[in-house]
């Protein structure tokens, strides 16, 4: 009995079709292009009949959207492009991920569009602009062709900055279905033709099983700092701590704190295409900081190093690769600004404390003022501070008895003294 009735199940088991659920969540870029290669390849092994990719994404990329729509092209199993859960988009690149895929859904309450790029250097109507636009659109025409969808209506998203509902979207021929859950959105896929690379096949799905593929945590990692802002802010901060380990040396916390910033941050902006412009502001910004600091303490030039790594940041990423990458500006300036204000707080609270003359330890002692208790020939015993100190005078020459020395050295538990101007010589009576 027991035998059959493994035998039925494993039976069962082999009939069951595999549903692989993926997310792809966040900017579009090289974590989330890297998540889709993997998971595609995975689908090759496990011979899994249908794929479906959770889509929440603000843009991203032009490059690595071009990459996944590829990939989603030539998949070897049939891929499904749901924005999901409630209050996801697709905008920007990932509208052109949701009209690559074979069967496009949307959940209620998400929305798909805003796909026009943004300006090269920052403007609009340029000749470069256009090109972009004219070929992006011509992109997102085939798709929409390619899965028998309303092109025009997909076309707008990039040419008007378009942005539909899910509602809207499914009426105006931009999706397919609109579906609150995965198994409504499963069961509605059931008998769909669809267009693979060699043939065209019908979506039978049956009895199946569910297996979720979350991004690993070293893409997650990645995903986070190779997002605009923080891998930005994560260079900015990384410069600053190491400008303040130089400027305040005998620690290793800031300088180690700081290198490890400064490569996350590169890292993160190896990944992203940007502007020289940005840089050169981002270095002269730097560069005028460390100048006011070492020359004048902090001033107005430091205001203006602060002002220019803002600037850096806002123009940095306007760069070809980078259109359809959105970000948020109040984030970038407000981080930047922050950062920098506490920066500038925090040397200047140093400096203020290194200006202050030492009181203690041997630090304290030079420049203090005593009374010799007996000539020094060059050597003696003096008061200083209430207590009683072995001296030498500084010269070799004698020092009379009841003479106002100062302290300039001090060589072990031996002060080295020489004899007191008289300006401050009524105020060494209060050390005898």
């Amino acid at each position: 009995m027991c035998l059959a009735l493994a035998l039925l199940w494993a039976g069962k088991a082999a009939a069951e079709s595999l549903v692989m659920v993926t997310p792809l969540r966040g900017a579009v870029g090289a974590a989330l292009e890297h998540h889709l290669e993997e998971v595609i390849q995975e689908c090759d092994k496990e011979g899994v009949a249908l794929l479906v990719l959770e889509i929440d994404t603000p843009g991203g990329l032009v490059s690595s959207m071009r990459e996944m729509v590829r990939m989603i092209q030539n998949a070897p199993c049939p891929v499904v492009a749901w924005v999901a859960p409630g209050g996801a988009q697709a905008a920007s690149a990932g509208a052109f991920l949701l009209e690559a895929a074979h069967v496009a859904a949307m959940a209620e309450g998400t929305n798909v569009g805003a796909a026009h790029p943004v300006g090269v250097g920052g403007g609009e109507g340029g000749e470069m602009d256009r090109k972009i636009t004219n070929d992006l659109t011509a992109q997102m025409r085939s798709l929409a062709q390619l899965r028998g969808r309303n092109a025009d209506a997909a076309a707008r998203m990039v040419t008007e900055s378009a942005s539909y509902p899910s509602r809207e979207a499914l009426e105006g021929g931009v999706v397919d279905l609109v579906v609150g859950d995965l198994a409504a959105l499963i069961s509605s896929v059931e008998g769909r033709i669809v267009t693979m690379p060699q043939k065209e096949v019908v979506l039978s799905v049956g009895a199946y099983r569910v297996k979720a593929r979350p991004m690993s945590l070293p893409l997650r990692i990645l995903e986070v700092i190779t997002r605009p802002d923080v891998a930005y802010l994560l260079l900015v901060a990384g410069i600053y701590a190491l400008i303040f380990e130089a400027l305040t040396p005998g620690g290793f916390v800031m300088g180690i704190s700081g290198a490890l910033l400064v490569l996350l941050g590169s890292l993160g902006m190896r990944m992203l295409p940007f502007s020289w412009a940005g840089i050169l502001l981002l270095v002269a910004g730097v560069g005028v900081m460390i100048l006011d600091l070492v020359v004048g303490g902090m001033g107005f030039l430091s205001l203006f190093g602060a002002a220019a790594l803002v600037v850096g940041g806002l123009v940095i990423f306007r760069a070809p690769g980078g259109e359809l990458m959105r970000f948020s500006m109040e984030v970038m300036g407000g981080g930047v600004l922050g950062i920098s204000l506490f920066f500038l707080l925090s040397v200047w609270a140093v400096w203020r404390a290194m200006r202050h003359r030492a009181v203690s330890g041997q630090e304290g002692l030079v420049g203090a003022r005593g009374r010799t208790l007996q000539e020094l020939n060059p050597q003696g015993m003096i008061k200083c501070h209430g207590e009683y100190w072995k001296a030498r005078t500084e010269s070799g020459l004698k020092i009379p008895d009841d003479t106002p020395v100062e302290v300039v050295a001090m060589e072990g538990l031996t002060l080295v003294v020489r004899p007191q101007s008289p300006e401050g010589a009524d105020g060494a009576k209060s050390a005898k």
